[in-house]
């Protein structure tokens, strides 16, 4: 069987690792270069590096501190923040991104998907799709959660996927930060809606959250999360032994 992943994340504000609740209310963590280092040597799978205020400010990346923090690990980064352009694809490639997350950017311009794909394949293209509940339905939000879209999310995730998004994160925002447990009905709702692999964030307060998120969802592929291991609530050593005894396929630390 394939291994599930398990992924910490990086979200980045003024050069500094930061963590909210909601998508706000955010606090100081620690530096993305140390906390990439320390991931990649104690059983991480992935990592995800996420420019969090880049859309929302209308700049670019901070390309000094992803290639600091791409050099530090040697397990795959994805990207993403302030992605607008194949061009910026380009860019954070170079920096040592393994693939390019896109939110923002594909609402503004749905063919950036195309033109990535087509250029650098489909499995270095992830969707990154911020989410919430809006009078009962799954709703797509723009610039780190500010905007509502008004688009509805499960049909938005197919259509990137038909154009060529090889990974979906999927992006609670109900659940982010909350820390009592991965947001189950959406996660099988886009899971049961494309066949390419499917990452859960927001959510995560305990190891057993992620022991029901894979038992629950079984065709979920990876977890997502940051302040659970970025305070040292979850060892991700102990959750993937917990997974292991509970027949989770993982990559032994």
């Amino acid at each position: 069987m394939i291994t599930k992943r398990i992924i910490p994340c990086l979200d980045v504000k003024d050069g500094r690792v930061v963590k909210g609740v909601n998508f706000k209310d955010l606090n100081d963590v620690s530096s993305p270069i140390e906390l990439a280092s320390y991931y990649s040597e104690n059983g991480a799978d992935e990592l995800v590096f996420y420019d969090i205020t880049a859309s929302a400010e209308g700049r670019k990346l901070f390309t000094e501190i992803l290639t600091e923090t791409a050099r530090t690990v040697f397990i795959p980064l994805t990207v993403g923040g302030g992605i607008n352009t194949v061009e910026d694809f380009d860019r954070v490639l170079k920096c040592g991104a393994d693939k390019v997350s896109v939110n923002s950017g594909a609402i503004r311009n749905p063919g950036l998907i195309d033109e990535a794909a087509k250029l650098y394949g489909d499995q270095c293209v992830v969707l990154s799709a911020d989410i919430a509940r809006v009078n009962g339905e799954f709703q797509v939000f723009s610039r780190g959660g500010r905007d509502n879209t008004g688009m509805e999310a499960i049909g938005w995730i197919k259509e990137c996927v038909d154009r060529g998004a090889g990974e979906v994160v999927v992006n609670s925002i109900d659940t982010d930060g909350v820390k009592k447990g991965f947001d189950i009905e959406m996660l099988r709702a886009v899971c049961d809606a494309v066949n390419v692999p499917v990452i859960a964030s927001g959510g995560a307060g305990s190891l057993q959250d992620f022991l029901d998120l894979f038992d629950q969802v079984p065709d979920i592929d990876a977890g997502l999360a940051a302040s659970v291991f970025h305070f040292g609530e979850v060892s991700i050593a102990e959750l993937k032994e917990k997974m292991a005894e509970h027949g989770i396929p993982a990559r032994l630390v």
